[in-house]
């Protein structure tokens, strides 16, 4: 028996198998459960969501023989499986695009009027109705206006908007949703189980989400990926199937964005280049990447849970700010626009992600996810210095800019001083170490979540909570272990474990002074009389969201 493509072979054979589209189900099953029948159905909706499907379904529950008109049909007897297999005589299905013609729709037409050979209804399914000239619409007009009763008409489309106004008045009108990914790839699962094919989840993530919202696509990049994967989907095969970029590699972006590290963005991009990224795919992913940042921004449930940066995401949303998020948006909207007149693609890539550092406002930049989350005391306010004086020491350096403009060009602190060269003994001792470390940057943030376990030899040992294990990365744990090494003066190596530790994190303890100083922010606005004046006088309020504790 020759191999049919998963799309034929899994298409829904009755209502509760279908994937989705609820809303239009539980309208055509309280329909034919009331006996309220229109005469003509029109579904719209994006290709692959499931139109043809319903209505051949609802052609089965029109004319089953053993259950009678019904939202259950049986699927046994011979008018079901005669629909299935498509050729139910009483079903007379019409591709519009390739029967444009007045003529063809006259012809289609004409046998109208004749009682149903077998079934209970005559049922005329006309699929892309839209792409049917403006006289075949005015000769389906009058049918349409006063059909027999033996006739129904389901019509399907991409684009109603092309349909005339006197066509869709007169259609009892469906619009089927795109399905959601995860939706997707629910559906893909079972279909692998049933087939006992071993699938990686992010694998079939990725297929649903590169199905755009499209089953019937899904199940093509499935046939796909299964052929590719020697009958295994893994994530890697489709990924480079797809010629997706790895979110790894996006997310470092935004991580070397958010710490300002130009160096860090070009070795992202030179490892990118190594694996023959497609630099026209990156942006458009690196843009995708950015909207969930901005959606994760203002609402911190937007993002469904099984997203596999969800977690790193949130992190970034705390080191870039709202402003920053829509301003690289737009850089890399206009980045991509122009790409085809760089040199190279990899030149205008990176063209583009050093316009996004160079064009940060110097207000914002930099601000590291720790910082920002957790409230870092502010360097110590300097005198103005006189004019053609040399700057005070360990005052910050600045530079003038062509345009009169300031910006500061490092920061002013104190030089921390080097901790003695020996274990922490003590959590005490491990906080005053992360605390020592230079404040901003994904490796603080790492040190911040982990707990100290022990000291062997030059091995130092961490333990770090699986909620967030998404922090640990090659680059960053490096980045990290160079830290410590440079703050004990001694070459180390790190090892950190994933799992449930006892004691408070730097983290923990920053957040809890810093909810502590909000509490007291908002007691101050709260019993300030300039405040109750002005909300007596103006009828104001104050909004506790935008109450935040001072930093002095």
């Amino acid at each position: 028996m020759s191999y049919q493509v998963l799309a034929r072979k899994w298409r829904p054979r009755t209502f509760a198998q279908m994937a989705g589209q609820e809303h239009v189900l539980r309208a055509l099953s309280n329909g034919l459960a009331s006996g309220r029948l229109h005469h003509a159905y029109l579904f719209a909706g994006t290709r692959g969501v499931g139109k043809t499907t319903i209505a051949r379904i609802l052609a089965k529950c029109l004319n089953c023989e053993r259950q009678g008109i019904t939202a259950e049909p049986c699927g046994e007897c011979s008018a079901c499986q005669e629909i299935d297999q498509g050729r139910f005589v009483d079903l007379i299905e019409v591709d519009a695009a390739s029967r444009t013609r007045v003529e063809d729709t006259r012809e289609l037409l004409d046998n109208v009027q004749y009682a149903p050979a077998r079934g209970r209804f005559k049922i005329y399914l006309v699929d892309e109705v839209h792409m049917l000239s403006q006289h075949s619409f005015n000769a389906l007009l009058k049918t349409l206006e006063e059909p027999p009763p033996h006739v129904k008409f389901l019509l399907a489309t991409t684009d109603p908007r092309k349909l005339p106004a006197t066509i869709l008045s007169r259609c009892l009108q469906f619009n089927l949703k795109r399905l959601p990914a995860d939706r997707i790839a629910d559906y893909l699962t079972e279909i692998l189980a049933h087939e006992g094919i071993k699938a990686e989840p992010a694998a079939l993530r990725r297929l649903g989400y590169a199905a755009d919202g499209s089953m019937r696509d899904a199940l093509s990049l499935l046939d796909q990926a299964i052929a590719y994967g020697a009958d295994a989907v893994r994530d890697e095969d489709v990924r480079e199937m797809l010629g997706s970029i790895e979110s790894d590699f996006l997310l470092e972006l935004l991580e070397a964005l958010a710490i300002q590290d130009g160096r860090a963005l070009l070795e992202v991009v030179a490892r990118m280049a190594e694996r023959g990224a497609d630099f026209s795919a990156a942006i458009a992913e690196l843009l995708l990447s950015l909207h969930r940042l901005a959606l994760i921004q203002s609402d911190a449930d937007a993002l469904a849970d099984e997203l596999s940066e969800r977690d790193r995401l949130q992190d970034l949303g705390h080191g870039l700010t709202p402003e920053d998020v829509q301003l690289y948006y737009q850089i890399g909207l206009v980045g991509r626009r122009d790409l085809p007149l760089a040199p190279d693609p990899r030149t205008g890539f990176e063209m583009v992600l050093l316009r996004m550092l160079a064009f940060r406002p110097a207000a914002m930049a930099p601000i590291a996810p720790a910082t920002q989350q957790f409230g870092a005391q502010p360097l110590p306010s300097q005198p103005k210095p006189r004019p053609g004086a040399a700057p005070a020491s360990g005052s910050s350096g600045v530079r003038e800019s062509g345009g009169g403009s300031r910006y500061a060009t490092q920061a002013a602190s104190e030089p921390r001083p080097k901790l003695a060269a020996e274990s922490p003994r003590s959590f005490d001792d491990w906080h005053a170490l992360v605390e020592s470390l230079p404040r901003g940057g994904m490796a603080r943030a790492l040190a911040g979540h982990c707990l100290w376990l022990s000291r062997e030899g030059d091995l130092v040992r961490l333990r770090i909570d699986s909620s967030h294990a998404h922090l640990l990365n090659p680059g960053i744990e490096a980045r990290l272990c160079k830290l410590l090494s440079d703050q004990l003066a001694q070459k180390l190596s790190l090892r950190i474990e994933v799992g449930q530790g006892r004691g408070e994190t730097v983290m923990q303890r920053e957040l809890d002074r810093l909810q502590q100083r909000k509490r007291a922010a908002e007691a101050a606005i709260e019993n300030d009389p300039n405040i109750a004046a002005l909300q007596e006088a103006f009828d104001a309020r104050v909004i506790p969201d935008s109450i935040q504790p001072s930093e002095d």
